[in-house]
């Protein structure tokens, strides 16, 4: 089996700026959660193996990219996100040759292999770490370590450099007797910061993508790596230490400061991605670069992403992914439509001359979207909000990012108990909010993991109706290293694979039309009705073709707002070229002027 064949977009049409076209403009990226994805020795773990097993699955939905989550040698505090060495595979997930079987299998079936890449910081287990502790090692300054703070005993409460808390919890200091300093951890106390400011710890990190990319792999996703730079006085050093000339940010409610905007796209960071394109990517062909990129506007984006400029071809912007916790993840409000137009089109806008946008709403940080956006409440909105979702995500423009499971409308898990949940996040804010800072109750924090925790995305693929999802066997003497999502009976691969009205049956078509429809690819983007709170629409246009897509991003009926109406006004049956239900309920909600719950459906036209 092959993937799906994919036109390819003639030089003449605009879509980064580059010419020629590059190959991933057209193209549908699908990430895997490896250790939640298929497990074949029934260890409770999936697998390299497991992937290779399920290609043909991905070659029918008709992806052309496959993400990796990290499987590199870890401890597994962050699963797999605090890496102890790049350059091997992890037990848990099998062997370097288990690896390259993939990369092989992968490609013989027209799939490429991007790999997730932590480079913000290490595991403290990795050999760099552990060097570093000597302060007589070349290894000595790959880190940020600072003494304690003046006139405090090393190692006691309040002596910590400065008063960062880090994303997990806690300080985002962390004391080494061995040492006898602090070294800085934006996220886990096992997960110290690289220092990019050494020129040896980007050589070594250059030096291991090539040995990545020589071995094959098509390129990286590159976790947090607008953290790489950070911001500093004239003397280097950081905020609120001891003799810095900058000062840190007034303590919070959890009785920590912010790190954040002293961490995010610092002053270096165009240059260390400019220098990495050019000692990894230069001379080679056919490889994606994309980055997670906390703090990154839409404007910085354009930038970075800008072909001319030589740093990465593609960024995961957040702001539309944070508008429904205006006061923090643990405090997730109902969306607000108008707010995610004007993201959406910040986002579109700003790329509509150079560069390029990353598209999704769901990723293994995410809460399923079907839950957090759409309706799962029964069954028939499940699929119709699952799929409306989908076409208001898809049909942007910009490269598509499926998880695993969002192509089958997979939810939340809804777990109901504090031991149901493994992500280090949730449970070490559980214990700082509701145990030490004491600002939630128990009962409200329960609600709040239950709608944003990362757990949420991490339950086992949902393959089968059998006792385990068809995740790993049915008796395995072990069960799955999280619970599986109770409903995965009613909802999985087997039920929706060949059924063409299924979620699955959806995607497939998105999929097709963005490889073989060059208005999708490349038109250009326009919002109608953008105060409107229920209905989202837009058009794609290019050259003389006029795609119309509207979405009611509701359970409940809505009127077609005016803009919208006037371009519906001459639209028939035949224009209608996707829709989540058949032409003629369409048509008949366009002539009605109302719009049943999440309807969806795009027309295609002559401008």
């Amino acid at each position: 089996m092959t993937s799906q064949q994919r036109m390819l977009i003639p030089d003449d049409i605009h879509t980064n700026g580059a010419t020629p076209n590059p190959w991933w403009s057209n193209a549908v990226v699908y990430q895997i959660y490896p250790r939640s994805f298929q497990d074949t020795n029934g260890d409770g773990f999936g697998d390299l193996k497991g992937i290779t097993s399920r290609l043909d699955y991905l070659a029918d939905l008709g992806v052309d990219v496959l993400w990796l989550s990290p499987v590199y040698k870890s401890p597994q505090d962050d699963n797999g996100y605090d890496i102890s060495d790049y350059q091997d595979i992890d037990p848990l997930f099998g062997t370097l040759e288990d690896m390259d079987e993939l990369l092989a299998e992968a490609h013989k079936r027209g799939l490429k292999i991007v790999m997730d890449l932590v480079v913000n910081h290490t595991s403290d287990e990795h050999a760099w770490f552990e060097a570093s502790k000597d302060k007589n090692d070349p290894h000595a300054d790959w880190y940020w370590w600072r003494p304690a703070k003046p006139g405090h005993e090393p190692g006691t409460p309040g002596a910590e450099p400065n008063e960062w808390g880090g994303t997990f919890g806690g300080s985002a200091w962390e004391y080494s007797p061995e040492r006898g300093e602090y070294y800085l951890h934006t996220f886990s106390k096992k997960q110290p910061d690289l220092n990019w400011e050494n020129p040896a710890v980007r050589r070594a990190v250059y030096d291991m993508m090539n040995w990545w990319m020589d071995r094959g792999v098509d390129g990286f996703r590159m976790d947090v790596i607008t953290l790489i730079s950070k911001h500093v006085d004239a003397n280097g050093e950081l905020p609120g230490v001891a003799g810095s000339l900058s000062d840190d940010l007034p303590v919070g409610e959890e009785g920590y400061s912010s790190p954040w905007p002293f961490s995010m796209d610092g002053p270096r960071l165009d240059e260390f991605l400019a220098e990495m394109r050019r000692e990894v990517f230069e001379g080679r062909e056919g490889f994606l670069t994309v980055g997670e990129a906390q703090g990154v506007t839409p404007e910085r984006n354009e930038h970075i992403t800008d072909p001319d400029n030589g740093e990465l071809d593609m960024l995961f912007l957040f702001d539309h992914i944070g508008i429904d916790q205006p006061a923090g993840k643990w405090d997730m409000t109902e969306l607000e439509l108008h707010k995610l137009k004007r993201s959406m089109v910040q986002q579109q806008k700003s790329v509509a001359q150079r560069g390029w946008s990353s598209l999704f709403f769901n990723n293994h940080d995410q809460p399923r979207s079907v839950s957090r956006w759409g309706d799962d409440s029964n069954e028939e909105m499940r699929v119709a909000s699952a799929k409306a979702l989908a076409m208001l995500l898809h049909l942007h423009r910009g490269t598509p990012y499926i998880y695993q499971g969002e192509e089958l409308g997979m939810t939340n898990a809804h777990f109901a108990s504090l031991d149901q949940y493994r992500d280090l996040e949730s449970l070490n804010a559980f214990d700082q909010r509701v145990n030490k800072a004491k600002i939630q109750d128990a009962a409200s924090m329960m609600c709040a993991l239950a709608k944003a925790s990362r757990d949420n995305s991490r339950t086992p693929m949902q393959w089968d109706a059998s006792e385990y999802a068809g995740f790993t066997m049915p008796d395995a003497a072990v069960e799955p290293w999280i619970s599986v999502n109770p409903n995965h009976a009613e909802i999985n691969a087997a039920a929706e694979f060949d059924d063409p009205d299924s979620v699955y049956g959806f995607y497939k078509k998105l999929i097709a039309m963005r490889h073989n429809d060059s208005v999708v690819a490349a038109g250009s983007f326009h919002l109608l009705d953008e105060e409107d709170a229920y209905v989202y629409s837009f058009t794609r246009t290019l050259d003389a073709t006029t795609l119309l897509v509207v979405i009611n991003v509701s359970s409940r009926m809505s009127c077609i707002p005016s803009q919208t109406a006037a371009a519906l006004d001459k639209v028939s049956a035949e224009d209608i070229v996707l829709t989540g239900t058949n032409a003629e309920a369409i048509i008949r909600q366009i002539q009605s002027g109302t719009l049943m719950p999440w309807s969806a459906f795009a027309v295609e036209f002559a401008s």
